[in-house]
């Protein structure tokens, strides 16, 4: 038993040095695409890289379904009043839009805050679910639209192809898609794979409160009836309110709320519009309660909190991995 338990010991330990090699090198990758401080694009549609050398105070923004790994450093993110942290050997898993508080918390000059962010299309992950005829999980919980799972050398490895990929552009079109595939696989198998599984399979109450986050997130304007709501998903408004609350860490108008201010304040920067006339766009009837809320979530009010962007440092940009700004 005591040899057997000393084998299983070492193979760990030579996993754990592989797994600091392989960082190790897509860190010195990731140096040569990344341009600078922020989120960077790539020839890849779906994949973004982040760097930051130092850290960030807290972002306001919205999270597409994603995954996210880090080569180097360490992030929070914030959801309602739920803190996920996630680092070297933690992935983030995004199932559904979310607005979020993001900041990283571990990075400097010498050893840069590193991320590799894959975006995820839940029908093409539907899709493939049915075309490999994937198991379930065993236990497919409800829970979080945001979770974070141990990284697996393999999946950093589907991940470091992706860096080998963008050195090869003509190869992208027909190589990246079979590695989206593998990084579906990868997290379907991880431990909170079945969070991805229920949010992906069509008639389960998550996808069924994903419709609900999707008319929100497109149409924040509109006037919010929770009757309409539970509609559209099948539900009771006390089971929608339920499952949605269960999902998200928000009631459905506070989600609202965050994504009208967070596009009020994408509006100003961006559009150069001015306070007044970003809330009338993001459906406020009343300035004073727009520029109130607006102060509660962002801790300042719209013109003085625009201002103070502008004329920030970069880690203050308001662009995100993750974010549709990205």
């Amino acid at each position: 038993m005591a040899a057997e338990n000393g084998m299983v010991e070492t193979i760990r330990q030579q996993q754990r040095s592989d797994t600091v090699d392989l960082r190790a090198e897509m860190a010195g990758k990731l140096a040569r695409w990344t341009r600078g401080q922020g989120a960077t694009t790539t020839a890849i549609p779906w994949l973004g890289l982040s760097c930051w050398n130092k850290p960030t105070a807290p972002n306001m923004c919205v999270y597409d379904p994603l995954v996210a790994i880090v080569v180097q450093g360490r992030k929070e993110v914030a959801v309602g009043q739920e803190l996920l942290t996630y680092d070297e050997s933690h992935f983030l898993l995004t199932s559904v839009d979310l607005p979020v508080a993001a900041r990283v918390v571990e990075a400097s000059e010498t050893r840069p805050f590193l991320a590799m962010i894959a975006k995820l299309d839940l029908t093409l992950v539907r899709q493939w679910i049915v075309d490999y005829d994937l198991e379930a999980p065993r236990a497919v919980p409800a829970g979080r639209g945001i979770a974070t799972g141990p990284a697996s050398v393999e999946l950093l490895q589907a991940f470091r192809r992706l860096l080998e990929l963008l050195e090869i552009p003509q190869d992208i079109p027909v190589l990246s898609d079979l590695i989206a595939r593998e990084i579906v696989y990868r997290v379907l198998k991880s431990a909170c794979g079945g969070r991805l599984w229920q949010l992906a399979m069509t008639g389960s109450q998550s996808s069924r409160i994903q419709k609900v986050i999707n008319w929100l997130r497109h149409n924040y304007a509109e006037p919010l009836r929770v009757e309409d709501l539970a509609g559209m998903a099948a539900m009771s408004v006390s089971s929608m309110h339920h499952h949605f609350r269960e999902i998200t860490s928000m009631s459905p108008l506070q989600f609202q709320k965050q994504v009208r201010l967070q596009e009020a304040r994408r509006l100003m920067l961006i559009e150069d519009l001015d306070a007044g006339v970003a809330a009338v766009r993001v459906g406020y009837e009343s300035a004073s309660q727009f520029s109130r809320e607006y102060h509660r979530l962002f801790g300042k009010p719209p013109l003085r909190d625009v201002k103070i962007i502008r004329t920030s440092q970069p880690s203050s940009d308001s662009r995100h991995e993750g974010a549709r700004s990205a």
